[in-house]
């Protein structure tokens, strides 16, 4: 099967007369479905949404749309289907692959006015809430019930449910309650062409194709989300956490392999190396163990029985894995502390450089030692530092590369650097991304993961739900000739990846 292209290889940029053209053409028929304060074009206007939480690259819509209502949503996607212009929705703009950076001849769609919760269901423990609902606000909503919403990625204060579902977010916690796929059961929305649209159902089962799991995690390719369902959970009689200590990096990464491989499934199992512990140490006092070359925060939830039985039982594994140095939490403010650093990690990042990239990519927890060694390893050939935070339950990383963007040469090899620590957790039984999502930032590294075939299926099943291709275009599925090209420039080993594409 032949891999169609979601856009001509070739096609030139418009010029600015072109550019300017369309652009009025595109305001003068929004202005007639939105109010004049809900559509942005001027560049002063528009510059705040030039670009998500992945500030490296950048671009200015034609527009702005900020609809405040559901008829005024499919009023926009409706006139843009009409006139081919892209649409890419927005949330809080807080991901970190450039899945909301916009179309440079297309439509922002910004969702952030669709905020409010809709109901909280106590008896059947769900929540309604609109898109554009913050992830903790959720939580914070459903504490009178003594219930909270699960999937807390780092953001959470700041990051929107759509957004969340968007990507297939996750979080520390995700090891045991699981990522944002678990945890919703209806999305309802809107098509490419404007027509409403669910997915999944409050009860137990819904009619017709499941396709739930095929919009969550699709990064607003297939439909706009503007309503979720989600799952909340009873809040714990008791949580308490562990700091462990260990020497060596293989050491804490062979403990989390111990731990798994003994049954025990905590709450949340966080690792973080050295550089790292030493970058949040001094923004947050959370006592960190500075000598240690890593640590591992460990998480029990339960009744208080269980509790001590599994804090005994992960102290027992990690002693016998190696570690030097135990910190167990004595009461909640103390476990919020320990917490601290890991949620913290981000801005902890920023202060000790102009810029960092995060990557996310996934590999078998068995293989956690031997990725750090190889990322210590690219920091010298890649001339880049690098500190390492990341989801070790689930083997999800989240290394951060310090750069500074000012520097054309530092973010060539910072590309570079990302490049190769997704392309090896790949070779290493991997994927190349957990809960961030693709975007534009992992473009090339799906070419060495997915075959020209699997490829064509993903595009087959994006024209099934957007046969333009106007919703969010260019994101997440590279063309054959992007990869063609990338094999052009990328050898491994000595090896072009996919030999069998023809080279042009």
């Amino acid at each position: 099967m032949a891999e169609a292209a979601d856009a001509p290889a070739a096609t030139p940029a418009p010029s600015a007369a072109e550019r300017a053209e369309r652009q009025a053409l595109v305001v003068q028929e929004l202005q007639a479905v939105l109010p004049a304060h809900a559509l942005l074009w001027q560049r002063e206007d528009t510059v705040p949404y030039e670009c998500d939480g992945l500030t490296a690259y950048r671009a200015q819509p034609l527009a702005v749309a900020l609809p405040e209502t559901e008829e005024q949503v499919a009023a926009v996607l409706r006139t843009c289907h009409r006139l081919n212009v892209p649409v890419v929705a927005r949330g809080a703009g807080t991901g970190l692959s450039g899945g909301a950076m916009p179309h440079p001849m297309g439509v922002t769609l910004g969702l952030a006015k669709f905020n409010r919760i809709v109901k909280i269901d106590p008896v059947a423990r769900t929540a309604v809430v609109q898109c554009g609902v913050r992830n903790a606000a959720i939580s914070e909503a459903a504490a009178p019930y003594g219930l909270y919403y699960a999937p807390d990625p780092s953001s959470k204060i700041a990051c929107t449910i759509g957004g969340n579902v968007a990507e297939n977010s996750g979080g520390m916690h995700c090891l045991k309650y699981g990522l944002t796929l678990h945890n919703v059961l209806r999305v309802r929305g809107y098509t490419v062409g404007g027509e409403a649209v669910e997915f999944g159902s409050e009860a137990l089962d819904a009619p017709g194709l499941d396709l739930l799991s095929v919009v969550i995690g699709s990064e607003g390719m297939l439909a706009v989300t503007l309503e979720v369902t989600v799952k909340l959970v009873p809040k714990p009689l008791l949580a308490r956490a562990i700091l462990a200590s260990f020497p060596d990096v293989r050491l804490a990464g062979e403990a989390v392999a111990a731990l798994i491989g003994g049954g025990i499934i905590p709450a949340a199992l966080e690792m973080m190396d050295k550089p790292m512990t030493a970058a949040v140490e001094d923004y947050v006092h959370a006592g960190y163990d500075l000598d240690a070359a890593a640590i591992l925060i460990c998480e029990s939830d339960g009744t208080p029985e269980e509790v001590e039985e599994e804090i005994g039982r992960m102290v027992a594994v990690m002693r016998e894995a190696g570690a030097t140095r135990f910190d167990i939490s004595r009461d909640e403010a103390e476990r919020l502390r320990f917490w601290s650093g890991r949620m913290n990690a981000f801005p902890a990042s920023g202060r000790i450089s102009p810029d960092y990239m995060c990557m996310d990519s996934t590999i078998p927890r068995h293989r956690l030692a031997e990725i750090l060694v190889r990322i210590a390893e690219m920091e010298q050939t890649y001339g880049l530092r690098c500190c390492n935070v990341f989801h070790a339950g689930d083997g999800n990383l989240h290394p951060l590369i310090l750069f500074d963007a000012n520097d054309p040469d530092q973010l060539e090899r910072c590309e570079r650097f990302g490049a190769d620590i997704l392309e090896t957790s790949v070779a290493l039984g991997g994927t190349v991304t957990g809960e961030h999502g693709v975007g534009v930032e992992k473009l090339a590294s799906m070419c060495v993961q997915f075959s020209p075939a699997e490829r064509a299926q993903m595009l087959a099943l994006k024209r099934a739900f957007d046969p333009k291709s106007l919703l969010n275009p260019g994101k997440v599925i590279p063309t054959l000739h992007r990869c063609a090209e990338y094999g052009k420039m990328h050898v491994r080993r000595g090896l072009l990846p996919f030999s069998d594409i023809p080279r042009f």
